[in-house]
């Protein structure tokens, strides 16, 4: 339980969440919620702006509590009696910080395997979620199932959300507009698309571009479970909310989840916003960028 329920809002994981709602319910067809721009948003903010508290006496910022009048002290302790005094703090037990969360760190199961085998046993299971039906809908609009790509051997595995248009005609995972702006942010950190390996929570695109329904994404968690088991990743990058959220089996925002390392097994986990995000909100990219030069310094891609 959060020891800070009582804080305000952060607006911006607030803006965040309400545009991940807003372009979900594009996505499946709700045609009357307006996409957001600046103009819009500041005329909000502005009709919606909190003004000071006024005083009797009208002027603004000056809150009537702060001139108590003369004739009336405040009282004093024994005048209060037990009964308004400082309720009990909860036991230390419930108060855990707001980042906590269960997480897997026992190592990762069998053993660790030559890098042919991996491939070996990467392309067997390729085979295998090709011919997956457990999500009827899903296998009825696929064009192809999209497994996931990359060098058997990284330190690095970057997991998104899901297939798009462009990923369910290809059968290759980020090779849209979002793929286009992940390949620089690559590349931003001294590597190349070849030595990473790129994956996704569900493996069928979703009709419309939805996020995946909670059952799809329990139908695909083996598949993608024995990738990162076969892979054993020094890094794992979770692109968006959907990937952090199911490989941590954490509810927060991508705000309180970044700018910091998580553990999966034996790899460290650095959750970062999904490049989609970020062609929808350029000023984000600062954030992503920070992010990426943490990886980097861990890493020990740059001095």
């Amino acid at each position: 339980m959060s020891n800070d329920t009582h804080n305000p809002l952060d607006p911006a994981e607030t803006r965040e969440a309400a545009e991940e709602l807003l372009a979900h319910l594009h996505r499946v067809g709700v045609p009357f919620i307006p996409l957001p721009n600046a103009e819009r948003v500041a005329e909000w903010e502005s009709r919606f702006a909190v003004s000071p508290p006024a005083s009797p006496s009208g002027e603004a910022g000056v809150s009537a509590a702060s001139t108590p009048p003369a004739t009336k002290p405040a009282p004093t302790a024994a005048e209060i009696g037990d009964e308004v005094k400082t309720p009990p703090r909860a036991p230390t037990s419930r108060l855990q910080p707001v980042e906590s969360f269960s997480v897997n760190d026992d190592p990762y199961p069998g053993v660790s395997l030559p890098i042919a085998d991996r491939q070996q046993q990467l392309e067997q299971l390729a085979t295998t979620v090709s011919g997956c039906t457990k999500c009827s809908q899903l296998a009825k609009c696929r064009t192809q199932t999209v497994f996931g790509e990359g060098n058997p051997g990284t330190r690095f595995a970057f997991f998104g959300e899901g297939p798009g248009a462009d990923e369910d005609r290809t059968g290759r995972p980020f090779v849209g507009r979002a793929g286009q702006l992940l390949d620089k942010m690559i590349q931003a950190c001294k590597l190349q698309r070849e030595d990473i390996y790129l994956l996704n929570t569900v493996k069928c695109r979703p009709p419309g571009n939805r996020n995946p329904e909670p059952n799809e994404l329990s139908n695909c968690r083996e598949y993608w479970e024995q990738q990162l088991q076969i892979l054993r990743p020094e890094y794992i990058v979770c692109l968006g909310a959907v990937s952090a959220h199911t490989l941590l089996n954490s509810k927060l925002s991508i705000g309180r989840l970044r700018q910091r390392f998580h553990q999966y097994h034996e790899s460290k986990v650095l959750v970062i916003y999904h490049p989609a995000y970020l062609l929808r909100n350029p000023d984000a990219k600062k954030a992503a960028w920070a992010d990426l030069q943490m990886l980097m310094r861990d890493a020990g891609l740059v001095t």
